[in-house]
């Protein structure tokens, strides 16, 4: 997936382009399972799927 060029207007930076993604891998599995879970243990990690989410 590439993030266009650097001058283009709709170019995203490296961080966009993977929240992007992360965003597609949890639609992909809320489409896939009747019911999806997302286990949160508190730490940096559950965090940051809990803010893409």
């Amino acid at each position: 997936m590439s993030g266009g060029a650097p001058d283009s207007p709709y170019a995203l930076s490296h961080l966009d382009v993977l929240e992007s993604e992360g965003v597609h891998v949890f639609r992909e599995v809320a489409g896939e399972f009747e019911r999806p879970v997302l286990l949160f243990s508190g730490g940096k990690d559950s965090i940051v799927m809990l803010h893409l989410a």
